[in-house]
């Protein structure tokens, strides 16, 4: 079974990429290309002079095949690791289906590995950033994760270890005020970063950040729905015998 679904889930990743491509080349390049002008302008301005750096990759090659060829590993492995905890929460979810399963875990890995992090550490343009604190930036991004993970599982076990006692509505509601409450703590201790430059235009910037966000919406959205839906196919056309989830398969 485990193999099965992360065959499934590369190819659900595989799906997932060709969207967020299309997204990115659309509407993410000119934002990027924008920052980058705002960047190559600041070097004009200090040195006083133009001074052309050779390229090692053209940025013709960036916009479109290297960022096919980034979107696409990145989407086919975050569906291979999506397809293995799909295969892990199986039968741990009641008894909602495939497709219902499938979206309540897309949403929630995408509230706690991106929306979090996200909030307390937003996207930045490729010129915003002091260079020497990437290294830093980095480990509090990933450690922001780490945490939200942690807050997510923990507040999934609060609400199973209610439900029998306060039912599945107010369990759903008291863990996901505990996962607020958890979160909203380690962004406040969290260091708080500010590197964009005076003068870096508002409207790049949140365009930039509200594609971003799009980007990463597309992605947890399609990888949920394209799995959930292969799932049940899959269960629809191979039953398995007395397997409790065939009932539920449809729903």
């Amino acid at each position: 079974m485990a193999r099965t679904f992360l065959v499934r889930g590369l190819v659900c990743g595989l799906i997932a990429g060709i969207l967020v491509f299309l997204v990115a080349r659309i509407y993410g390049e000119p934002n990027v290309d924008g920052a980058i002008g705002f960047e190559e302008q600041l070097a004009h301005l200090a040195s006083g002079a133009h001074e052309h750096e050779e390229e090692i990759v053209s940025r013709d090659v960036q916009a479109s095949w290297g960022l096919f060829v980034g979107v696409m590993v990145y989407a086919t492995a975050l569906g291979g690791l999506f397809s293995l905890l799909y295969a892990y929460a199986w039968g741990r979810m009641g008894r909602l289906g495939a497709r219902m399963s499938a979206a309540l875990l897309a949403a929630a890995a995408f509230v706690a590995v991106y929306v979090v992090p996200f909030a307390k550490y937003p996207a930045n343009p490729p010129s915003v950033g002091n260079p020497d604190t990437i290294g830093f930036r980095t480990a509090l991004y990933f450690g922001m994760i780490v945490i939200s993970i942690v807050a997510m599982v923990a507040a999934v076990n609060l609400s199973r270890a209610l439900l029998r006692r306060w039912g599945a509505w107010n369990a759903a509601i008291a863990g996901g005020a505990a996962f607020l409450v958890l979160v909203a703590i380690a962004c406040y201790l969290m260091p708080t970063i500010n590197e964009v430059p005076d003068g870096f235009p508002a409207t790049l910037l949140w365009q930039f950040r509200t594609v971003a966000f799009a980007l990463q919406l597309v992605l947890w959205t399609s990888l949920g729905l394209s799995f959930g839906w292969l799932t049940e196919r899959s269960m629809a056309a191979h039953p398995a015998p007395g397997s409790p989830a065939l009932s539920a398969a449809r729903r």
